[in-house]
């Protein structure tokens, strides 16, 4: 039964943890501030607030935890198959 609740939990993580990396702009995407340098260094002061700075530390966190689950599912016995 825990393991059954265990793969569960792990499976949304995975699903989570797809989303949120799929909704962070890409590295290229601040590129652009090679032009408007001085506005890009006023910027990166604030850079902890931003809506990517945010996903980035939800990434971290939801993939720590998919890979604590992973390890303590690899960890628990499997039950023995009454036949």
């Amino acid at each position: 039964m825990l393991r059954t609740i265990l793969t569960i939990i792990q499976v949304l993580t995975a699903l989570f943890l797809t989303c949120v990396v799929l909704l962070q702009s890409g590295k290229n995407a601040g590129l652009s501030g090679a032009i408007a340098g001085a506005a890009d260094s006023f910027l990166s002061k604030n850079k902890a607030n931003t809506w990517d700075a945010k996903l980035a530390k939800a990434t971290k966190w939801v993939a720590i935890a998919f890979m604590v689950l992973t390890l303590v599912l690899s960890l628990l016995p499997t039950a023995a198959v009454a036949g």
